[in-house]
Parts: structure tokens; sequence; C-alpha cells
């Protein structure tokens, strides 16, 4: 039966608990300990898939073709444990659930009220996967005294209390902040998040302070005192330079031995943070430095690209090199010369995204990398740009473009060389979709696999010729294109098993172009850097002494 840690929140948001339960999930492992790690987000969206990335940061996809909260990119990212669908759930997935139930009768005509209803199916979310692992730690959005999170709140309560005594621990994160008139750091938002916490019933056993500042004995013991809690169980959780430095910083601070003593687990195992040293060494003697440009849409926000950025610093570390990414909004040149814009670069990536906003941007900063010889990198969106761009200025397909574009505007514009995925086989069946089909969760969406060719530059950057990665996609290149495409270059080096859907295209005779339809970036973890961004990390170090 595993064991529960429940990471609350308070104050205001945006913290990092999620970081927070990523680098407890790194220390338990470290200490031996198998982990799995889930979030529960109060908002009434059923997922996030719908959600712009200017709301709520990007949409990670799993395995299984969830589409789920950002955090479960750290969860993944320091743990290597693969998130599942039943890893994130929403108030919206919730409710949607109870209403089917009632709906069809489930309850007996009894009155659905949020308890015990809605707090069971939260139970009920909770208690899956019981036996798999040692630890479960459960990441609680928002903070605490938002009204839509009561339910959560509540629904965690009762749950520590159904399981025997001291199989659930509560760790609550809060901010220390800094007056810099009176010279002071505050504890009295962290004593009124507190006392939030226990009006509802739940007390902590562990409190991590977020502060830019060391934080004095002093008020240490005074938080230990008035919040209830031991002080060695009061946790100091600074800034840091880099998030990979969380599991090291937090160890020092005795995290990971709080949650043990809180769990009367003693002698607790001594941890193994070699993995960890090693990655931090990389970070901090880095031996050089690149320039890539990543040209997409939603640039104002780094959240929206986190997994890209991330993927990015792995590539780095697998080359002992430090990458310096710089975010260019493709409308900027999208009737302008790119040059000024991309020059100075050693790499461009071009990531996904949703509509036309931009697109000629990203498709005049594919032909640029083609022309200078640039590193170029297409995700999804960035794969059909740069197969848009080929058609156009090198198979004369002149008003290529994609057939998203047009149902936008409702009116025929482009000869379609992306169109709209109507049917693709996922496992034993084939799955049909339509134009006017919702938008939520229809998709091309979860891991497939592809077949590369054996000549290619993507099967020597692999290492193999059969590889699965995880899409998230509505539209697809049309292959009838390929032999046109082909005959200028741009080859078809990555297919579906049955033939029929391109995952990968490379351009011939460059130094390194390759455009990918699934996300690579969402398999990159610090410790194990997703091949196809450490190749491409190294392409641009090459491009760098080039320059």
């Amino acid at each position: 039966m595993a064991r529960y840690v429940f990471i609350t929140g308070g104050v205001v948001s945006s913290l990092g608990k999620g970081l927070a339960s990523a680098a407890l999930g790194a220390l338990l492992q470290a200490r031996g300990y198998s982990v799995r790690l889930r979030k529960l987000d109060p908002y009434l969206n059923v997922d996030p898939g719908t959600m712009s990335p200017f709301e709520h940061g990007e949409v990670f996809v799993t395995d299984d073709g969830a589409e789920t909260d950002l955090d479960l990119g750290h969860y993944e990212r320091f743990t290597g444990v693969s998130a599942r669908a039943t890893d994130s759930v929403s108030s919206g997935r919730i409710y949607s659930t109870v209403l089917e139930k009632e709906r069809r009768g489930d309850y007996l005509g009894k009155t659905i009220q949020v308890i015990p209803h809605v707090t069971n199916e939260i139970k009920d979310f909770l208690a899956v996967g019981d036996d798999e692992v040692d630890f479960q730690l459960c990441e609680i959005g928002g903070t605490v005294g938002d009204i839509e999170g009561l339910p959560f709140f509540e629904a965690i309560r009762q749950f520590a209390q159904d399981k025997p005594r001291g199989q659930c621990i509560f760790v609550h994160l809060t901010l220390l902040p800094y007056v810099t008139a009176s010279g002071e750091l505050k504890t009295k938002p962290t004593q009124h998040s507190v006392k939030e916490l226990r009006s509802i019933g739940i007390a902590p056993d562990v409190l991590l302070l977020r502060s830019e500042h060391l934080i004095p004995e002093k008020e240490r013991e005074k938080i230990a005192l008035f919040c209830n809690v031991r002080k060695d169980a009061v946790i100091a959780a600074p800034d840091l330079k880099t998030i990979y430095e969380a599991p090291l910083a937090y160890h020092r601070e005795g995290f990971d031995q709080a949650v043990l003593d809180a769990f009367g687990i003693a002698p607790a195992p001594k941890p193994n943070l070699d993995r960890w040293t090693d990655v931090m060494d990389r970070l901090v003697h880095a031996e050089g430095e690149v320039r890539i440009a990543v040209v997409g849409k939603y640039t104002q926000l780094e959240d929206a690209y986190k997994s890209i950025a991330e993927a990015l610093t792995h590539g780095g570390m697998a080359n002992r090199t430090r990458v310096k990414a710089e975010w260019i909004d493709a409308e900027q040149f999208e009737n302008d010369d790119p040059a000024p814009y991309l020059g100075g670069y050693h790499a461009i990536l071009v990531p996904g995204g949703f509509g036309e906003r931009g697109t000629e941007g990203k498709i005049k900063a594919a032909q640029f990398a083609r022309e200078k010889g640039l590193p170029y990198l297409g995700i999804c969106l960035g794969m059909q740009m740069a197969v848009i761009e080929a058609a156009r200025n090198l198979a004369k397909v002149e008003d290529a473009g994609s057939e998203e574009f047009d149902h936008e505007t409702g009116r025929k514009r482009f000869t379609p060389v992306v169109y709209h995925l109507k049917e693709w086989v996922q496992g034993n069946h084939v799955v049909e979709r339509k134009v006017g089909d919702n938008k939520g969760g229809t998709m091309r969406l979860g891991a497939y696999s592809a077949a590369l060719a054996e000549d290619s530059l993507v099967s020597r950057v692999y290492g193999t010729t059969e590889i699965e990665e995880r899409h998230r996609h509505r539209y697809e290149v049309d292959i009838a294109y390929r032999e046109q495409l082909e005959a200028c270059g741009l080859t078809f080096s990555g297919m579906s098993p049955d033939g029929r859907l391109p995952e990968i295209v490379e351009m011939k005779g460059h130094p390194w172009f390759i455009g990918v339809q699934f996300h690579p970036e969402l398999k990159s973890k610090p410790f194990a850097p997703h091949p196809l961004f450490a190749d491409f990390v190294r392409a641009a170090i090459e491009a760098s002494r080039l320059v």
C-alpha cells in the first residue's frame, strides 16, 4: 500500500509546488523508493487541451494520449516515470463524471451533492494505483482558500482519515516575503495560510517557505511555534539559478528527511545523488555557448514552450554546452526580410502551434535556415511549415498552404499540402475525425510508432529504424506531394508503420535540417537528453565554428 504526500500551496500561486513535488519524487527515488506523481487542478475545463497557452502554459501529452497540466512534464523530467491519464484530473472532469453517472441513474435517485458525491469521485481518483508504488505524491493546484479548490481539500482530508494513521502527510508551500522598507522577512502570510488550511481540517506536517532571502533561525522557530510544526520540518525553498538544482538544494535543507520523519520511517535509506550531481556538473561546467532562435507565436510566455526550453537545455548538457535559447515572435517578419531577426544565430527551431497567425514568418524561418545552411528543427507545425516552404520555393506549388488556414477564413486560398487528418490507425482500430468535431481530445494524441529510412540522418541520430514518439496534432502533411518534394531534396525519412502518414522529413545536402510531426521535447530528461535535441545542439556547435 502506497504512502501519500499531499502538496498544497498558500498565499500566492506559482510558488513552485510542481517543482517541489518533482524534486521530492527524485529524492525519494534516490533513497531507493518507487514513486508516482499526480496533479489535481481545480479549474472547470475538462483538461487543458482547449486552453490558450497564454492561459495555462503548454499542454503536456502522455503516452496514453491525455492532455495534461505542464507540471506533469516536471514530474517526468525529474523522475523518469512516464505519466499516465490517471495522473491528472480537473474539477471539470470530476463534475463531468458525476453528472454522467447521475444521468445514467447510477445514484439511484439520490440528491447529488459536493459531499459526498464529488469528493468520493476525487477519492476514487486518488486510490488508483494504490498498490503500485511506495509513494504517491499528489499536488493540489491553486492556493488554499480558493473557492474552486474546496472540494479537493475536503477530499484529501477525508482520504487521509480513511487511511490507517501515518499513511498520509501534508506538505504546505507558502511565501515568506521580504519587506525592503523594514528590512524584515514577514511570517504573517504563512501563519494566515496555515490557519486557513487548519480551518478546513488539514494540519501540515512539513512547511516549505519560498523566499528570496536566507531564513534566520529566529524566523524558523517563530513559524514552527505559531504553525504547530516541528522546527526541523520548516524547510527553506530558496530561489535557484536552475530548476535542476532543486533536488540537491532541497536535500541540503532536509526536505526528504523531514518527509520520511513525518512517516516515522527510521532509519531512512541513504540517498544516492550521483545522477543530480552529474546533471549540475554538466550545467555549471559548460565548455561553450550556442545561440538558438525559437521562432514561435506564444513567445510572450516562456511556459507556453516549457518542454522545448528544457529539452534544449538537456541537449546542451549532452554536449557540455550552454544553450542560449532566444524567443522570436514569428509575426515580426511576416512581411519583412528575416535576416535582421535571425542573423547571428547558430540554429533555428520552429515549435508547434495552432492557427494561421505567425505562420508566414515560420515559413520564412524555414527558408532562411535551408538557404543559409543553418541547423533547423521543425516540430509539429514547424515540420508542416518546412514542407510548405519547400513546396512553394522548390516544387513550385506557389500557393501551397494548409487546409487549417482555409478552415479559419472559410474560403479557399491555398493548395493544401497539409490537410485535416480524417482517419488513422490507433492500436487495432481506425479512428475517424470530422472538421466539425469538438476540439477537446479529438486530435491524434499520445504515443505512435514510426519507421525510419535506413540511410537517413534521423536513423543515425536515433541509432535505430523503429521509434515511438508522442503526438498532438489535427493536420497532416499530404503524402500525395511526396514524389514532387523528394525530387527537390525534401525526403520523407520517417513514416507511420502503414506507410500512410509522414512522421519525419529532412533536406538532402543540408548540414542538419529535420522536421518531425511529433513532439520529441516531451520525452527529454536532464539525465537522458532526447537524441534529436542532443544532435541538434551538436549541429549548432558545428555551425558556430563556421561563423
